[in-house]
């Protein structure tokens, strides 16, 4: 991996810190660095620009959050590019590394020493009632919700060719086993190993205890046709990308024929970041708070 890629969300008070960091260090690890426009702001005369294709790089960075990683694996992973996330906020569930971890990173990732975690991506396709545009890329999810107004979405779901049912309620979350810890998991939703092809469908706020969330395997096609809903129904990808929706239109999710290559350093799991993450099975805190 030589030529690097370099995006992030400028609202972060340290991302200029994070961007030096790597300007030092790239040249003694024989890194070109190419850096995202928002980032470039000021800096043009000394910042090589991102390509305008994912293809023409090895390896992308995203400094910021877990937001920061989702836009740019949406960009990079339908061609396969790896994707490294630098936190520099406070949780982070995707991203590999810290801000002090960054030169110990790149300096393994220049010897080798990482892994390549394929995660599997949605693409999601929105049908209007008078055309059908090009796919849209998720690696967590695709939301279907209503905005503001307090009113009953009905919207009825197929698997494949055969209908599951009317769900009513504020909406239904479709996610990948990534995104089963983000939107889908405050809804109710299973955690699903990252590992495992599968694809989550879970009902926001369902008007009925009978609809449950579904584990369904990772060939599935889900059909979310809009049934009736307020006038402010909302398509979201990853939390990011919108689009309004009408009665009669109809989305349709599959799963992606482009893993996400996340890059992780040796002895990180996915377990490791629940327990530090979730502070699962960490009693003692609240054992001593209660004392």
């Amino acid at each position: 991996m030589r030529r690097i890629g370099v995006v992030g969300n400028p609202k972060y008070r340290n991302v200029a810190e994070a961007l030096d960091r790597l300007v030092k260090v790239a040249p003694a690890h024989r890194f070109e660095l190419f850096v995202g426009p928002q980032l470039r702001i000021g800096r043009e005369a000394d910042l090589a620009e991102l390509p305008a294709s994912p293809q023409q790089i090895d390896l992308l960075i995203t400094l910021g959050g877990d937001g920061a990683l989702l836009g740019g694996a949406r960009w990079a992973g339908p061609a396969g590019t790896s994707v490294l996330g630098v936190n520099l906020g406070r949780l982070g569930f995707l991203t590999a590394i810290t801000l002090e971890e960054l030169e110990d990173a790149l300096a393994r990732i220049a010897g080798g020493d990482f892994v390549l975690d394929a995660r599997m991506g949605l693409e999601v396709r929105l049908e209007h009632s008078t055309d059908a545009p090009e796919p849209f890329y998720a690696l967590n999810d695709a939301v279907l919700h209503r905005g503001g107004l307090v009113r009953v979405v009905h919207l009825k779901v197929w698997v494949d060719e055969e209908e599951v049912g009317l769900y009513r309620g504020d909406g239904v979350i479709v996610a990948t086993p990534t995104g089963s810890t983000a939107y889908s998991l405050s809804a109710g939703g299973p955690i699903v190993d990252p590992w495992l092809d599968a694809i989550v469908v879970t009902p926001i706020c369902p008007h009925t205890l009978a609809i449950r969330p579904l584990v369904l395997r990772a060939n599935a096609q889900i059909t979310l046709e809009v049934v009736s809903s307020p006038e402010d129904l909302i398509l979201t990808l990853d939390g990011q990308v919108g689009s309004q929706l009408k009665p009669g239109d109809r989305v349709v999710v599959c799963k992606a024929r482009q893993p996400v290559p996340l890059v992780r350093l040796p002895g990180q799991s996915f377990f490791s970041m629940l327990r530090r993450k979730l502070k699962w099975g960490d009693v003692s805190e609240g054992m001593h708070a209660d004392h």
